[in-house]
């Protein structure tokens, strides 16, 4: 049978629901479909266009960040080691009123895309402006995406008002829907910046086109200290009585849970989105992640933006899930390598409502995923090896990606994306956005 790819490797890590690790195996393409996966001595029964062998490899599901600020990469370091109050308010908002334009999301979105594509990222879910701008990036350069409508209760430079907002944002979902690889949500940015009516008139708008909401929740204790001050519940009890609890749901972050807001989490069975570099590093909380999951929550794995994290890899995010857990349950098993990596993938296309499509390497899925050589000094001896490429792998070792078929880098070289004038396009933003900068205090 004529194919289009066969993919020879030293492992395929399969993440399907029995966590099937299989050896000196092939993976078989045709157009953008994984067809086949048999051993390598099996497969002469096809007749590939094109053959590679990645005998030093690993092949994985791509990686789904479930949670971006893509054009946020422009400013990355521009503000660190503040309080989120104060790095919000008082840098990001001002920044982004005077520069956060069309083209600033284009080139900020592009960066994003090629640093997320170089360190196996294949699907992403971005909650930004000009939302067009980030859409075109990623149709070019072939990357998955979902992309939030963004609602927020006052005026930026995408929008002035709720209707805006939201007739902006359908006018961009009726252009692209219909693209294979652009999904779309609503996106109201939080619950102490969108209120009860913005919310209310979310409702009808999702239930006819049938999309899912995406809002940050529960960033901090005192985000949720102001709730109950204002509102007499926490963020979750009141979109619970909003009736936005559902499994259509994906509630980014999630710190400072009380058992309440955990049982209704439960009985809903909303998705979470676990963010834990971003939290380290603005000191948000701890998103009780382990717990969730024994509870048969669904829980996928963000890095937020740039701005708050200073870089996009899901590989380092995917380890610092893993130890976060262990650290804050002080329980060694609290999660697993083999979890945190299903929390990177499969229940990420699960929280997008794509898990159908992607997130594992099975037949009749498209063909998203990476490889990663692990014959390296940091990476041998290999003796499990979902849990050397969770704990001992960089993103530095991933070498080929692909996305529904196409091949997006091949040894390390973008093949989609101009990378050294991208680079050149970020210097010159970098001398707008410089007044900026905030100069962090020296040590007492």
């Amino acid at each position: 049978m004529q194919v289009n790819l066969q993919i020879n490797a030293r492992w395929i890590i399969t993440v399907d629901p029995n966590d099937t690790v299989l050896e000196h195996h092939a993976v078989i393409i045709q157009d953008d479909v994984i067809i086949d996966i048999l051993p390598q001595q099996d497969a002469c029964k096809y007749s590939p266009s094109t053959i590679i062998h990645l005998n030093d490899h690993a092949l994985a599901p791509g990686f789904i960040n479930a949670h971006t600020h893509a054009a946020m990469s422009l400013l990355k370091g521009l503000a660190d080691d503040l309080p989120l109050d104060e790095w919000l308010n008082e840098h990001i908002w001002p920044a982004e009123t005077e520069l956060a334009d069309a083209s600033f999301v284009r080139d900020g979105s592009e960066l994003a895309i090629a640093e997320m594509i170089k360190g196996g990222t294949t699907c992403f879910n971005d909650m930004y402006f000009f939302i067009d701008q980030t859409v075109l990036a990623a149709t070019q350069a072939g990357i998955r995406a979902c992309i939030g409508i963004p609602v927020i209760d006052f005026p930026t430079r995408w929008a002035k008002d709720l209707d805006e907002y939201i007739s902006k944002g359908l006018a961009v979902h009726e252009r692209f829907n219909s693209h294979e690889l652009i999904s779309f949500t609503f996106a109201p940015h939080a619950p102490y910046t969108v209120c009860d009516a913005s919310l209310n008139t979310l409702q009808p708008i999702m239930d006819e086109l049938g999309l899912a909401m995406h809002i940050h929740a529960h960033e901090t204790s005192a985000e949720v200290e102001e709730s109950i001050t204002k509102y007499g519940v926490s963020p979750i009890e009141r979109l619970n009585k909003l009736g936005l609890l559902n499994p259509d749901l994906m509630a980014v972050h999630m710190t400072a849970l009380s058992e309440t807001d955990i049982q209704l989490l439960t009985k809903n069975q909303v998705n979470i989105v676990h963010c834990p570099e971003s939290n380290l590093k603005l000191a948000s909380g701890f998103c009780p992640s382990a717990q969730l999951l024994q509870l048969g929550i669904n829980v996928a794995i963000g890095t937020d933006g740039s701005a708050s994290n200073n870089d996009l890899d899901m590989l380092g995010e995917t380890r610092t899930a893993a130890l976060l857990a262990k650290g804050v349950t002080k329980k060694a098993n609290a999660l697993s390598a083999h979890q945190a990596l299903r929390m990177a993938t499969l229940n990420g296309a699960k929280a997008l409502g794509i898990d159908d499509k992607t997130g594992s390497l099975e037949i009749g899925k498209q063909a998203d995923l990476f490889a990663i050589n692990l014959n390296q000094l940091q990476t041998q001896p290999i003796y499990d090896v979902i849990s050397t490429l969770v704990y001992s792998a960089s993103r530095a070792q991933i070498s080929d990606v692909w996305v529904a078929g196409k091949q997006l880098m091949k040894n390390h070289t973008l093949t989609t994306i101009d990378e050294p004038g991208l680079i050149k396009k970020a210097q010159q933003w970098q001398g707008k956005i410089s007044p900026f900068h905030h100069q962090p205090h020296k040590a007492v």
